[in-house]
């Protein structure tokens, strides 16, 4: 019930950003989004590394080292000057089909960062050797994947919550987007300013997205406060991230990766930085490996727009689900996964997609054309037996 009322708010939403991105987004400055689609699970407990790491396409074992990046030039009270950045991870059905996606966040811990009078570090009371991880994960399943993931603890001592009440998702994203935008005077930066800005006095602060630069920050943060540089004339409608997701082909959650029948390495998980070839085993391992050495994927998530015959885009004629088909022989090409407005993204044949000399149309609306738009962010070995792409995203 959940998955289809977010599509029909997808749908909804269509009717409201009628501007295609091409023209509407395609110039626009630094926004941020509450992401309304996604909740927050936390998981805790001595067992926590060890359980996700037999069930998650990534490593997280990563979150138990005690190096990780630079974040904060100048030490605060709100910011360490070390901290592990997020990570983007998956799910999967034995049989290797998606299910679930996870942002995955590891909280600063008191003793990394200064206390409230700047004077010294802070306290740590004590974790008796747990581990604290929160998830950032697709609101819609959400008490589908909290049922499945204690089916899998068994006697794992790790701890899993719904906290959505107390925290909430967000993302950073546009043109210009920087860091430490807005903060400074003039040409120059004021660094302590910068570290303030980033994260609040929980902890909390903006990474970049796991997944592309492309895509900007992400994070969590306590439902009671607004973001660190997220202004009132920047917050804006979660559409509009959608709408920046299907520019560059990136899908996220179950109503836009079908849970128990997408292939993971179609919608370029590998390249999304949500699958690890190194940490061993985990559900549905066997399958993605061979699949990924076997080094042949003829079907992927492409980036689309739908315009008339000449050449101009058109706005809501086209829905999740429509088939993609060659102009001239019917021969299908892909199913489009997700739209809005005029653009869409859907899961096509590579080569035909790119193509020169095919024309793409939808199946029973033969008067839309769809043009397939090649990600700047694909690898070339992806379409290197197609440089006539259209174009690029």
């Amino acid at each position: 019930m959940l998955r289809s009322n977010f599509r029909r708010q997808i749908s909804n939403f269509t009717g409201i950003y009628r501007r295609s991105l091409h023209s509407g987004l395609d110039d626009a400055g630094p926004m941020a989004s509450k992401l309304k689609s996604r909740s927050v699970v936390r998981f805790s407990g001595p067992d926590t590394i060890k359980f996700l790491q037999g069930l998650l396409t990534n490593d997280v074992r990563r979150f138990s080292e005690s190096s990780g990046e630079k974040s904060s030039t100048v030490p605060t009270p709100n910011m360490p000057s070390v901290s592990t950045p997020p990570m983007y991870a998956s799910l999967l059905t034995p049989q290797g089909r998606f299910l679930y996606d996870f942002f995955l966040y590891s909280p600063t811990r008191p003793d990394e960062k200064l206390d409230r009078t700047g004077s010294g570090p802070g306290s740590d009371p004590g974790r008796d050797g747990s581990v604290e991880l929160f998830a950032d994960v697709d609101v819609s399943v959400l008490d589908e994947l909290l049922e499945t993931l204690k089916k899998y603890r068994l006697r794992s001592k790790v701890d899993i919550e719904n906290v959505a009440e107390q925290f909430s998702c967000w993302q950073r994203y546009g043109r210009n987007l920087s860091e430490s935008s807005s903060v400074g005077w003039g040409g120059g930066v004021d660094r302590a300013g910068e570290s303030t800005a980033s994260g609040n006095k929980y902890g909390w602060q903006w990474y970049e997205d796991p997944r592309l630069d492309c895509l900007g920050y992400r994070s969590i943060f306590p439902s009671d406060a607004t973001p660190p540089l997220v202004e009132a004339d920047k917050e804006t409608d979660e559409s509009n991230y959608l709408l920046w997701r299907l520019e560059h082909g990136v899908a996220e959650g179950s109503a836009e990766i079908p849970k128990g029948e997408a292939i993971p390495l179609e919608y370029n998980f590998v390249r999304l930085n949500a699958i690890s070839f190194d940490k061993g085993c985990y559900v549905g391992q066997e399958l993605i490996a061979r699949t990924h050495h076997r080094g042949v994927i003829r079907k992927r998530l492409i980036p689309l727009r739908f315009t008339d015959s000449n050449g101009k885009e058109v706005n809501q004629k086209i829905a999740a689900g429509a088939e993609v088909v060659e102009s001239g022989s019917g021969k299908k090409i892909g199913r489009v996964s997700t739209a809005l407005g005029s653009r869409g993204m859907g899961v096509m044949r590579v080569e035909e997609a790119f193509k020169a000399s095919t024309g793409l149309t939808v199946s029973g609306s033969e008067d839309v054309k769809v043009e397939a738009i090649r990600p700047t962010w694909w690898p070339p070995e992806w379409f290197q037996q197609n440089q006539s792409g259209v174009a690029s995203a």
